[in-house]
Order: C-alpha cells, then sequence, then structure tokens
C-alpha cells in the first residue's frame, strides 16, 4: 500500500505552490498535530482515506461552490459532552462521499467507532423506539436528530433520524450515549473514547469545502455550525457583510443542565450568547420546559458556563437569528488552524477541556500567526475582550440570569450590530437592558463609558416575581468604578457592586423606572452639609412611629414614602417649618421605605429607613 505520511507538515510559505491534492485507490494521508493546505479541491479515490489525527486540521482555498470529489474518506476525531439525556448541537465536517462534484449531506450513518489510529467501526443505528444509545459498542439513538431551518417555535423542529438528509452547513441535534469506553484510538493523543458523558466520533465522509448557503428569514432562528474539518473563525463569519444584511449579529449556543431524562418538561436549558465585536460570551439561564417545548415558569434553574468563542471548533453547531429573508453563506475565508482549548479561544460546548501545549501566550495582548485561508494577520489583532462587567440577575431565589455590559469606544447608544446581544424570546421573567428605538430585549450590551452613562433596564415578569441584581464579574474595567441601580421613582441608588438589590415586583414590563448608573447622583450629596443635618428621619419600631427632625425649620412643601415597588404610603404637604414631625407606621408592612422630602426653596431630600416589627 503506498502511504503519504505528513506527520510534522506545516505549510506556513506562499500558498500559490499548491495545487489540488490526489489520493489514489488504496492509498492514505495521514497528519499529526498539524494543517494541511490545499489551494484547489480534494480528490480521494476509492479507498483514499485522509486521516486528521491529534489536533490536525485541513484548510482550502478554493473560492465559490466546493470541489472536492471521490469515494475515499476524510477522517476527523471530535468528541460530544452530554449524556444519552442531553443534546449537543453539531454540524458535520463531511457529508456523503461519492463521485459527485462538490458538497453532500450528511447522516449519521457516517460516524464511526474508533479503534485504532486509522481503523474504526460504523456506529449501529438503533431503532426508532429506543431512545438510549451506547458508548461499547457505539450505538446512536435516531430518534433525536433534528434540524431546525427557519423556525420559531419548537414545533418547527424537522425530523432527521438515520436519514442522510442533512445538508452542508446545516446543523443538527444529537444526544450523547451511556457507558464508557476506555478504547484509545491514538496512543500519542491519550483520548478514550468516553470517560463518561463525552462521546468520541469519527467523522468519515468526503470533507466538506467552498461556499455553503443556508436559508434564513426574518424573526426566525435557523441551526448552522461550523461544516468543515477546521476551525474557523466565527468573528469572519457573524461580520462578514452579506451575512450581517440577514442576521442580527451574534450567534447562540444550547447549554443543558444534566437531568437525566428524556421528558421534555423536566429538561432544563437555555441559550449562550456570543458578540463578535466585543468578543464576549454571555452564558446561558437555564429554564424548563412544558411538553410543547415553551418555556414554564418565572425561575430559571441556574446559568450557564463561560466558554471562549471566537475560532468555533470542528463539528461545533450553533443558531443564528435572521433579520431578513435569503442565504448566509461559510466560505473557506473563515477558515483557520486553532487547536482547540480554552486557552486557544476554541471550545466545543464542554465545561472541561485536554490540555493544550500550544495555548497563546498569556503575557502577550496580541494573537500569534494563525494559519489562515483568508490571509488574515492575526499578530495585528487583540485576542482580549472588550472591558466588560457582567450583571448576574436573580429571580425568586432560583436561578441567575448572567448579563453583561462592554464598553466600546465607537459604541453608541442605540444598537451596535454584534455588539449587543438580543435575548432568546420567550422567557417567563427578565432583566433586560433597553436600546432606544429596539422593541427587543437585550442580555448584552455595548456603551461608551462616561461617568455620567445611564443605561436604561426593564423588568418584566408574567407573575409577581422577586429580582435580585449583583455585579458578579469585572472584566479589564477598573475594578474601583462604582455600579449602582437606580430607581427614578424613589431616587434610590442600589450599589449593586457591593451589596444586592433586592426587590419584589408585580406581574408587568418595567421598562421607565430602572437604570444602571456609574455615579449616585443623588441630589442630597450636593447640598450644603447643615442641610442634611437638619434633615433626620428616624423609625421607631417599637412604636411603630416614623420621626422626621428639621431643626434647621426649612419651609417643607411636601414628604412622601415610598414602599419599594415605588408605592406611596404616606403623603403630607406644605407641612411648614416645624422641629419635628410624627406619622404612624402601625398599619405598614415589613421592608425598606423611602422618605422623601421637599422645602420651598428647592432643595430635595431622601433618607431610606426599615419598618420591622420583629
Amino acid at each position: 500500500m503506498k502511504k503519504i505520511i505528513l506527520s510534522t507538515l506545516g505549510l506556513l510559505g506562499s500558498f500559490t505552490a499548491f495545487s489540488q491534492m490526489y489520493v489514489s485507490p488504496n492509498s492514505y494521508v495521514f497528519v499529526n498535530n498539524q494543517f494541511v493546505y490545499v489551494k484547489q479541491d480534494v480528490n480521494l479515490q476509492n479507498n483514499g482515506n485522509f486521516f486528521l489525527r491529534n489536533n490536525s486540521q485541513l484548510l482550502q482555498g478554493t473560492t465559490g461552490a466546493g470541489a472536492n470529489t471521490g469515494a475515499g474518506k476524510l477522517s476527523v476525531f471530535q468528541e460530544g459532552t452530554v449524556n444519552n439525556f442531553q443534546y449537543n448541537y453539531w454540524c458535520s465536517p463531511v457529508g456523503n462521499a461519492s463521485a459527485v462534484v462538490g458538497n453532500e449531506p450528511f447522516g449519521i450513518t457516517m460516524l464511526h467507532q474508533p479503534n485504532s489510529v486509522m481503523g474504526s467501526t460504523p456506529a449501529t443505528i438503533l431503532p426508532t423506539n429506543n431512545y438510549n444509545g451506547t458508548a461499547s459498542p457505539l450505538a446512536i439513538a435516531p430518534y433525536w436528530i433534528w434540524r431546525f431551518v427557519t423556525s420559531n417555535a419548537y414545533a418547527q423542529w424537522a425530523y432527521v433520524g438515520s436519514a442522510t438528509g442533512i445538508n452542508a452547513g446545516e446543523g443538527f441535534t444529537m444526544k450523547g450515549t451511556s457507558g464508557t469506553d476506555a478504547t484509545i484510538a491514538h496512543a500519542v493523543e491519550n483520548v478514550q473514547n468516553n470517560t463518561g458523558s463525552k462521546q468520541r466520533y469519527d467523522f468519515r465522509g468526503k470533507p466538506n469545502d467552498g461556499n455553503m448557503a443556508v436559508a434564513v428569514s426574518a424573526g426566525n432562528f435557523t441551526l448552522v455550525g461550523n461544516p468543515y474539518p477546521s476551525a474557523i473563525d466565527l468573528n469572519a463569519y457573524l461580520l462578514d457583510p452579506a451575512n450581517a444584511a440577514l442576521i442580527n449579529g451574534q450567534a447562540y449556543y444550547w447549554e443543558q443542565v444534566t437531568v437525566n431524562t428524556h421528558t421534555l418538561n423536566q429538561y432544563q436549558g437555555g441559550y449562550g450568547i456570543y458578540n463578535p465585536v466585543t468578543g464576549i460570551y454571555t452564558p446561558a439561564a437555564f429554564w424548563t420546559y412544558d411538553g410543547s417545548g415553551n418555556q414554564t415558569g418565572g425561575i430559571p434553574f441556574g446559568s450557564g458556563t463561560i466558554f471562549q468563542r471566537r475560532f468555533t471548533p470542528v463539528g461545533q453547531g450553533f443558531m443564528v437569528l435572521g433579520t431578513a429573508a435569503g442565504n448566509v453563506t461559510m466560505q473557506n475565508a473563515f477558515r483557520v488552524f486553532v487547536k482547540e482549548g480554552a486557552g486557544n479561544q476554541s471550545q466545543f460546548a464542554r465545561t472541561a477541556e485536554v490540555a493544550s501545549t500550544d495555548v497563546y501566550d498569556p503575557n502577550s495582548e496580541f494573537f500569534p500567526e494563525i494559519p489562515n485561508v483568508a490571509g488574515t494577520d492575526y499578530t495585528q489583532i487583540r485576542k482580549g475582550t472588550a472591558p466588560y462587567i457582567r450583571i448576574h440577575a436573580m429571580y425568586n431565589n432560583g436561578g441567575v440570569r448572567p448579563t453583561t455590559i462592554a464598553f466600546l469606544d465607537t459604541a453608541t447608544d442605540g444598537f451596535d450590530y454584534g455588539a449587543d446581544g438580543r435575548s432568546p424570546s420567550g422567557e417567563a421573567a427578565e432583566f433586560y437592558y433597553i436600546l432606544p428605538d429596539m422593541p427587543h430585549e437585550y442580555v448584552a450590551t455595548a456603551v461608551k463609558f462616561d461617568i455620567d452613562k445611564r443605561i436604561p433596564v426593564g423588568f418584566r415578569c408574567t407573575a409577581q416575581t422577586n429580582f435580585k441584581l449583583q455585579v458578579k464579574d469585572i472584566v479589564n474595567f477598573d475594578a474601583n468604578q462604582n455600579v449602582y441601580l437606580h430607581d427614578k421613582v424613589t431616587g434610590v441608588y442600589y450599589d449593586i457592586k457591593n451589596n444586592i438589590f433586592d426587590m419584589t415586583l408585580p406581574a408587568g414590563n418595567n421598562t421607565t423606572r430602572f437604570e444602571v448608573t456609574f455615579k449616585n447622583t443623588d441630589v442630597v450629596l450636593n447640598n450644603p452639609n447643615e442641610t442634611i443635618e437638619s434633615f433626620t428621619v428616624y423609625q421607631n419600631n417599637q412604636n411603630a412611629m416614623l420621626t422626621v427632625y428639621n431643626t434647621l425649620n426649612k419651609d417643607i412643601t411636601s414628604l412622601m414614602m415610598y414602599d419599594v415597588t415605588g408605592k406611596v404610603v404616606i403623603e403630607k404637604n406644605n407641612l411648614g417649618t416645624g422641629d419635628s414631625y410624627e406619622f404612624s407606621t402601625a398599619g405598614l408592612s415589613d421592608g425598606v421605605y423611602v422618605v422623601k422630602a421637599k422645602t420651598k426653596d428647592n432643595l430635595d431630600m431622601s433618607k431610606k429607613v426599615i419598618v420591622s416589627r420583629r
């Protein structure tokens, strides 16, 4: 057998020296821990195979439609991250292998169980009434193989099963396997096929190449992904002008809690959001679902993991949201050689990674040289995210909704493509950012930092809900900067960096009352010291009495007391210049209240008190 061993190949020089690759019958190409660049097409003849091992990848320079051909097969490994009860979103790097020129559809019959460095066994495809895949021997339950193309409802998932019906560039869902498989196919990698909830699959077929168009439509999600046997620069895909005209500028990633059931109404999951301009991934909030796939209740059940998403690894699927009808296109120009690993900003949907020895220099703010098809000089591109703060909102003491505010000098107060991240629709409760003239809710936003900046936020709930807010992370930003939630009704500034905002709100959508600020501009702080000292409020909880002291005998034109929902519980006008005033609080519930007074000479003063009968 003729063998072409490319175990130390690194083609970093001029690409113009390479033509198409032809692998004759009964021959093979083996690549270990490197990449191969083919300027044009790949022709794998019958039993001619191409093995990518140990993070190896194939880059191709074809422009326009893919032109790969042949009945030989490319083989590349990728691992899922779930057991037989949870989903991963996939996008196959290969399709059916035949003499037809160009990309062909994929089906799960092309998945294999690795058993040696080049050998593998086709996966068993279980009957449709068997819901549980297994690791050893590898068996896949076709019941969980679905597509989602230009849809906005759970009912619009399209069943694929074991058919070869997933077009190149389309994503699909697949549940993992139960059990373990200690087989190590490649000793150099030293990766077991399955250590538990981490099934390794051998994708075997014709390598996808060239342009792959997938339909999108306004207001609808489409499941797409990385369709190549190489990584892609997700920023290049999302920021491509032709794609930007059709989608909202972000990628949505499914994350799911490990709940060992196939019953839909016990699922807990949600979508995290990646924004290419800021480079920030906002993790998912995990919700429950009813039997029709609709979110239920007002409480999420935890939150997802922060992933590095810049360079999408082999096999990764994700959603995009259409803003107009057309075809989003994946193209070779987006392909890069980046080994998978958090340090390389390339993570599949996993919470743990095999350690990589090639992580980028943590002391450099720029990327190293990254082989790529477009000829981009990554050494001139900063590898970090924009500065940001992450604010967590907790609903009814359940899980949390992570949100982010990024700081960009180029950001506007309105919508910025690729920087503002729209929330997936349908949540029963939400804390979100409000953009001028935009009807949507955003859980990630970008602003130009200004100490006087005020960022309007909304609280929405279908039933009375307790909201708690707190800053959880400060990244590449001044750690000493204060962050407040300002209640414009009561005038209270809640320090959400050092404390927790805690308020129960009635059902509804409050869009005008609250804002995030970076400075407490309560006017009482700007009043002369003697005025501040002259206005003292004391709550005597033993006698259920509120006492207001006016030691400078200011002429008080109005005095109001608010509860935390903004409801006025005491209102007095034209009190005059008396030394003190007393008001009964016997009828008030326990809680925090705000007392505000206004004087005839236009001074405004605000104080907080606590009513308690304990």
